[in-house]
């Protein structure tokens, strides 16, 4: 049997948030069974609980942002994609600020705080959300649409196409797929980094977003090719950082999917629709917990923290 995990002790770090520019102190608290993942907002008095979940998400410009009667935590998709790729159910998100950090960019940083605390099971089976039958939601028309989808599978996998029409990411892999019955989260998805494009930096700070960005902290282009000095760190990047928002966005559901998610030029309000979509209908899907060894999908076996 699969039982739910939370972390073994305190972990705690400082960085920046990619959209506010403010500095963030994080700190990762273990939670009790049933718990799941509540993000908090120390600096406000009393604190604010924002409990992850599809329904609490409301700005998704750029990031995905919980909020609460007013108070709102941005940019959680690292983060969260980290705690499903290591399979943590129960956590306290403690944060001083309305953003995650960013970090490098990508969740490996997550990984790695997570993993000097270490994880330990807790006396209670980890429930999962299985898909019955596909769900799928779709913006626009013809080649310019974009849409993702559901669709019932044993285990957990993932595909991402993307289309930019841009020379850098044109010459990389644009369609990725992700299974965690033969893939390990930390190595194929875990250190793609977000991107950006130098001629939108103005836009968008000019609405408040960006305002941490640097080369520090994600891929950057200007019309023709990528201006980190370091490069690529593999060949699909792109899409895989897409993957990796992807398992961000769709843990936010509160549970693990038991299901195969596909989707081509997708984000986070897409990914957000697609979750509402399959919560409206009742028949689309239940929740399971696996009661022993033999029952339980390869793909978590793989995801499980070791």
């Amino acid at each position: 049997m699969i039982n739910q995990t939370t972390l073994k002790s305190i972990a705690r770090t400082v960085g920046i948030g990619l959209h506010s520019g403010t500095r963030v102190e994080l700190r990762l608290r273990p939670a009790a069974a049933d718990t799941g993942i509540v993000f908090r907002r120390t600096d406000l008095d009393p604190v604010v609980e924002l409990a992850a979940s599809a329904e609490a998400v409301g700005d998704t410009r750029m990031a995905s942002t919980l909020e609460r009667d007013g108070v709102r935590i941005a940019t959680v998709e690292h983060l969260m994609s980290a705690l499903a790729g290591l399979g943590i159910d129960n956590c306290y998100v403690d944060v001083d600020a309305p953003e995650i950090p960013i970090m490098d960019g990508s969740a490996a940083s997550f990984v790695f705080l997570i993993r000097s605390v270490g994880v330990v099971e807790q006396a209670a089976a980890r429930r999962f959300v299985r898909v019955l039958k596909p769900v799928e939601v779709r913006e626009g028309e013809g080649s310019m649409a974009k849409w993702a989808r559901l669709e019932p599978h044993f285990g957990f996998k993932l595909r991402f196409s993307i289309d930019f029409n841009h020379p850098a990411i044109d010459s990389t892999t644009q369609d990725v797929e992700v299974d965690f019955a033969r893939d390990n989260y930390v190595t194929a998805v875990a250190r793609a980094r977000t991107f950006g494009f130098v001629n939108e930096v103005e836009a968008l700070r000019a609405v408040g977003l960006a305002l941490g960005g640097s080369f520090e902290n994600a891929i950057v282009m200007d019309e023709y090719r990528v201006l980190n000095t370091d490069g690529l760190r593999s060949g699909d990047e792109f899409a895989k950082h897409k993957i990796l928002d992807a398992m961000g966005d769709l843990y936010l559901l509160g549970r693990p999917l038991v299901a195969a998610y596909r989707a081509h030029r997708s984000g986070h309000a897409l990914n957000n629709r697609l979750l509402r979509a399959l919560l409206a209908d009742a028949s689309a899907y239940d929740i399971v917990s696996f009661g022993t060894d033999e029952t339980v999908p390869q793909a978590f076996q793989s995801l499980a923290f070791s």
